[in-house]
């Protein structure tokens, strides 16, 4: 009976446990794995993948392409339904494919190899990589703060993802990063996760020929920029890559995944509505509901959308070869002597349409290719001349005398001067008891540009002249004129790295000083803003469009990059970029005559930029500067000019950082006005830039 009641109780135990066990498996199953589980049916009664739709294509402003996209493989990694051990060892074998054919993985934790520590790329290109640490902590709060150690972060994926510690370190750093990266990109079962682009066949045929080894791994086609001259216009077509975390946040209400390809700088950037495509589906998608299964109808991709330029590619590659060719001529020039343009070895040029406000040509130098980012990103984004810096829109520079004819037409139009007026430079300005500065040919030769008008002022570049009409004008009404010719100001130039420059004033001189009595504004420093130094500080783009102001008589355009966008699927236009007046300056015409005389004279009448343009086919106006930029290196080198001088169609600035003289920078300007007008070397033969440093004893000279 005993024996009897036993039994049974430990049958009423087993049973209980029993149920305890299926209740515990239940409760794993739909409630803590339930989501995954989930996932993996869906999976299974789905068969249908996205496909990605192209990205639009980029034209110069004849239908010459710029970017266009070629059909590559790339390796996708779905969710791992085994366990860990396995899938960290199919990782390794995969990136020791990819190693050996020389093809990189996708894996952007900020930590390097062995020995491990922080690694954070200045994706704004702000000189920092503060901000982007700051960033890292603050989105990986549950995985570290700025305390805890890059080890001790490998450590805890480790941990996380069950890494066996009998890898070597590489592995580690690989299985962690790859992993990290995935989960950060939110793959699941229906949404992989890109390992690995522009993989080529033989790199595939090995995953095939393997499949069983990588499960998980999908080979699927993508698309991939093609640049039909890899090299050309590189800072103004920008670049694409995967997002972020801070691109994310705000992509993601706009239907973008973590895995998608955005913009990130140049017009890549600007037009990513315009340029990115629509997904489609492709295979049969299966619902089943109601012991129904219902087939949901493929969908096709829809390409981005094609943007037209501005650009005129050839002379967008007349302009960089122009720049280049120049600058390692000056720098050669120059070599083994003191301030004379040896540290030449950067620059910009700008050329735009007078008419309209279109960009033709924006050159910065150095560049880059392609190629070269992909492959040597870290040697780019180090390499002091900064080589992926836009200098055509985000360099800013002191104007020098360039700045000059814009002080004429202040003092012009304000009745400070008249186009007759005549003024005696003296040498020595001596209007202020306390700041006596020279006029160059004083401080140069000991004498004096002697009796002169406005037009002969801007054809000598005379410094004591424009003291004085500083002075009588004033620093309000110079700051008044520079914002209506749109220097300080943003052009518009459908560019997101424009920046503004800055004019000299008083508010801007109390905002930077860092004394009180630095702070206060003087007569002298009128002066010296007078003949563009001082604050000034503008871009390429905005002296280029401040030349062709002048050269059409006062009407200021928007700068435009883009000429329309089309869609690619019938070519119908869905946006033309139409010529926008930004300001009509209202100027008598004495004031523009007297101004556009002078600047004549520079290039023609013995002016600092007559030996390069002396006996030119086609009449230029022009002007020179030189400025001043440390005591240690040498000046930088500035020239704006328009033509044809009766008729103006276009508008040139070029900027030769330490060129030494303006009249090197109008070389380069030359190069330029021969490819737009179609002229060759031997029709149009011009002093070489080692005779032009050997005959002038200082910059100034020039002036």
């Amino acid at each position: 009976m005993v024996d009897s009641r036993a039994r049974i109780i430990i049958l009423k135990v087993v049973a209980v446990l029993l149920l305890l066990i299926l209740c515990a498996k239940l409760v794993q199953l739909q409630l803590i794995e339930g989501e995954e589980y989930f996932e993996v049916s869906q999976n299974r009664m789905s068969a249908s993948y996205v496909e990605e739709a192209p990205r639009g294509e980029i034209y110069d402003r004849y239908g010459n392409p710029l970017v266009t996209n070629e059909v590559v493989y790339s390796l996708q990694l779905t969710k791992s339904g085994g366990d860990d051990a396995q899938f960290n060892k199919m990782l390794v074998d995969l990136v020791n494919i990819l190693e050996r054919a020389g093809i990189p993985h996708t894996d952007n934790l900020p930590i390097s190899d062995y020995p491990y520590v922080y690694e954070f790329e200045d994706e704004n290109e702000d000189g920092s990589t503060d901000d982007e640490r700051a960033a890292w902590f603050e989105n990986n709060a549950e995985l570290a703060d700025s305390s805890v150690s890059a080890e001790e972060v490998i450590a805890r994926l480790c941990e996380e993802y069950n890494v066996d510690p009998g890898y070597d370190t590489t592995a580690v750093r690989w299985i962690t990063g790859i992993r990290y990266e995935a989960d950060m990109r939110g793959y699941s079962w229906t949404s992989p996760f890109t390992i690995a682009e522009d993989v080529g066949v033989e790199v595939v045929s090995q995953i095939k020929e393997r499949q069983e080894e990588f499960p998980n791994v999908i080979v699927s086609n993508t698309y991939k920029r093609k640049y039909e001259q890899d090299g050309l216009a590189m800072h103004l077509l920008g670049r694409v890559g995967k997002m972020n975390e801070a691109e994310y946040e705000i992509f993601k209400e706009q239907g973008y995944s973590y895995n998608d390809i955005v913009g990130k700088q140049g017009l890549e950037k600007y037009a990513e509505s315009y340029l990115r495509g629509q997904d489609g589906t492709v295979g049969a998608s299966a619902g089943i509901g109601d012991n129904e299964v219902s087939v949901v109808e493929n969908k096709a991709p829809v390409p981005g959308n094609y943007i037209v330029t501005t650009i005129d590619s050839h002379l967008q590659k007349a302009a960089e070869q122009a720049l280049e060719e120049n600058i390692k001529e000056i720098a050669a020039a120059g070599a083994g002597q003191e301030k004379k343009g040896g540290d030449a070895a950067a620059g910009a040029a700008v050329v735009i349409d007078i008419k309209n406000g279109d960009a033709l040509a924006l050159a910065s130098y150095p560049s880059y290719t392609m190629e070269e980012f992909n492959e040597n990103y870290s040697q780019l984004a180090n390499n002091e001349d900064k080589p992926l810096w836009n200098r055509a829109v985000s360099g800013t520079y002191t104007p020098g005398s360039t700045y000059k004819p814009l002080v004429a037409i202040a003092a012009l139009e304000t009745g400070a001067i008249t186009p007759t007026e005549i003024i005696e430079d003296k040498g020595v300005y001596t209007a202020y008891e306390g700041y006596q500065p020279r006029c160059w040919i004083w401080s140069e030769y000991q004498t004096t540009h002697g009796k002169i008008n406005v037009s002969k002022a801007i054809e000598v570049s005379c410094n004591y002249f424009f003291y004085e009409v500083g002075r009588r004008t004033g620093i309000d009404v110079l700051d008044q004129y520079s914002a209506m010719f749109g220097l300080g100001e943003y052009t518009g130039i459908e560019l997101p790295e424009e920046v503004t420059g800055q004019v000299a004033s008083p508010e801007y001189k109390a905002k930077v000083a860092t004394t009180v009595t630095e702070s206060s504004w003087f007569g002298g420093d009128t002066l010296q803003a007078a003949i563009g130094q001082s604050y000034h500080s503008f871009t390429p783009v905005q002296l280029a469009n401040y030349a062709a102001t002048i050269a059409n008589g006062g009407t200021r355009y928007k700068v435009n990059l883009i000429k329309s966008v089309h869609s690619s699927v019938d070519g119908s236009v869905i946006k033309e970029f139409e010529p926008q007046i930004e300001e009509k300056i209202n100027m008598s015409e004495e004031t523009i005559e007297a101004v556009k005389s002078g600047m004549r004279r520079v290039v023609d009448e013995g002016g600092s930029a007559s030996s390069i343009f002396s006996d030119y086919p086609v009449a230029i106006g022009g002007k020179t500067g030189t400025a001043q930029v440390g005591s240690k290196v040498s000046n930088n080198a500035v020239f704006i000019a328009f033509a044809p001088f009766d008729d103006p169609e276009i508008a040139v600035a070029v900027v030769i950082e330490h060129g030494y003289s303006g009249v090197n920078a109008a070389a380069a300007a030359r190069d330029i006005f021969d490819a737009y007008f179609g002229f060759t070397q031997e029709e149009t033969p011009q002093p070489s830039v080692t005779a032009t440093v050997a005959a002038t004893s200082s910059p100034e000279a020039e002036e």
